[in-house]
Order: C-alpha cells, then sequence, then structure tokens
C-alpha cells in the first residue's frame, strides 16, 4: 500500500490505497517511516510524498482507529522522521488532506496540491487530539488564528483558501502536479548532496 520509487536523487513514496481514499493503517504508518529512513540512508536528495486516485489520504483507517490508531506513536515518528530528514521533501497532494494525514504534509518542506483538493482537520469533532507538533507546525505555516480555525473550530478549506493562508504554496492540475514537483526539486537535484544538505540546515 506504499509504493516507493526511486529516479537517481529523486524517491517518491505513494499511498496506494484508493478503494479506502488512501486512509492511513499502522502498517502503512511504519512502512512510510521506514520508506523515509531509507531514503536518507542512500543519501536521496528530494523526496516527493503523493498518493493515487482523488484523495490524498482521509486520515486513520476506521478499522484501526477502533483499536487505538488514533492515538498510536507512529504518527508522530513518521513527521519527525519526514521533519528532520536532510533531503528536500516535498508534498503532492493530489486530492483531500484530512485528520492524521495533516501531520506528514505539515512536516514537508514544500506542498503542492490540485485545485479540487480539501483540506479538514476533524479532531474536535470525533474527540481526539491531534498529533503534537501538528498544531505548532500548522500555527507557523499560517498562523495562530488561522490554525485555531482549523482544529478548534473545525473549519474546512479549499485549495485557493489554502494558497492563500499559506497552507499550501502552489496548486497544479492533476495532470501537471508531480511535473510540478519535480521542478520544485531540480535545483537540489542539480547540486551536490553535501550542499543540498548544508543549505537546508540553516532553516
Amino acid at each position: 500500500m506504499i509504493r516507493v520509487e526511486r529516479a537517481g536523487d529523486l524517491v517518491t513514496l505513494t499511498l496506494d490505497r484508493p478503494d479506502k481514499a488512501n486512509a492511513l493503517t499502522r502498517d502503512m504508518l511504519a512502512a512510510l517511516d521506514i520508506a523515509v529512513a531509507q531514503a536518507v540512508a542512500e543519501d536521496a536528495k528530494a523526496l516527493i510524498l503523493t498518493g493515487t486516485g482523488k484523495v490524498f489520504s482521509a486520515g486513520a483507517d476506521l478499522d484501526g482507529m477502533a483499536q487505538g490508531l488514533g492515538d498510536a506513536p507512529e504518527w508522530e515518528a513518521l513527521s519527525a522522521r519526514i521533519a528532520t530528514a536532510p533531503c528536500l521533501t516535498i508534498a503532492a497532494l493530489n486530492g483531500t488532506l484530512a485528520g492524521g494525514a495533516f501531520g506528514m504534509a505539515l512536516a514537508c518542506d514544500l506542498r503542492l496540491c490540485v485545485p479540487a483538493a480539501t483540506f479538514f482537520y476533524p479532531v474536535m469533532k470525533r474527540g481526539f487530539r491531534p498529533q503534537p507538533s501538528d498544531p505548532k507546525r500548522l500555527a507557523t505555516l499560517i498562523g495562530p488564528s488561522r490554525a485555531r480555525m482549523i482544529l478548534l473550530a473545525g473549519a474546512r478549506i479549499g485549495a485557493e483558501e489554502a494558497l492563500a493562508w499559506g497552507l499550501v504554496n502552489r496548486i497544479a492540475a492533476p495532470e501537471a502536479l508531480m511535473d510540478a514537483a519535480r521542478d520544485l526539486a531540480a535545483d537540489v537535484l542539480a547540486a551536490s548532496l553535501e550542499h543540498g544538505r548544508a543549505l537546508k540546515g540553516m532553516f
């Protein structure tokens, strides 16, 4: 359910469970964590995270939620793995981003989405807490008041509003999404590994 593809120094990780809106299981979270760690260990210069179908991820798998997935430490471990990766990380959001899936996208350096994407994190309504790092990362990107709109008021926003708020960097047509993500990675892929890591380290 996680596809890993490498083209030169670029690694692409794809959530591949479109029949379940790419809802994330504990095994998928573990597989993503391993794949990111492997990409770093193998000196990838850039990593793109995307999904198949019309939804990037609906968040946690409902069957897993009944077994404690909502509060599982794997969510935060994956976000930390992505956030600390020394390579350029890009979330190419092929559709809606919801719930716990926010964590991995917020942890990326850059985010792109398709025009039909929507964004919502319904933890207040469902009685769960977000991943510990998510409120701070979200507030850093879009400001504390807008972060509260999403997390406390349960606001659902579209792609244009996400762009205006700074949640995503660009909007791209579905057929151009991956090319747009690869374009953003072009400079770091052309640079030396050491230079790319040093420049990212300055942030």
